[in-house]
């Protein structure tokens, strides 16, 4: 089973907000997940982001893939870096 993180598209016509989900890569992507691990609202200036970083550690350690835009999104909040320092510190 292929694993993605990727957003599921909440919210009303015109007005985007985006829920980082763990979810199965043949679902549909407002369709069933198996875990849900942050927010992204694209409308507020900043943009918000809420991650929980253990859980986008966990999956991603677990060998999830995240899609272009969640990747992009990891790489501001930080997740990424800390990601490639725990293995780097492991070896």
């Amino acid at each position: 089973m292929a694993v993605k993180i990727r957003l599921k598209r909440m919210g009303a016509k015109q007005r985007p907000f985006y829920r980082i989900v763990v979810a199965d890569s043949r679902s549909p992507r407002d369709g069933r997940f198996i875990e849900e691990i942050g927010t992204y609202n694209p409308i507020t200036e900043p943009a918000e982001i809420k991650v929980d970083k253990e859980a986008a550690i966990k999956w991603i350690g677990n060998g999830a893939q995240p899609t272009d835009t969640v990747r992009n999104i990891f790489k501001k909040n930080g997740i990424l870096k800390e990601i490639h320092e725990s293995k780097k510190s492991s070896k």
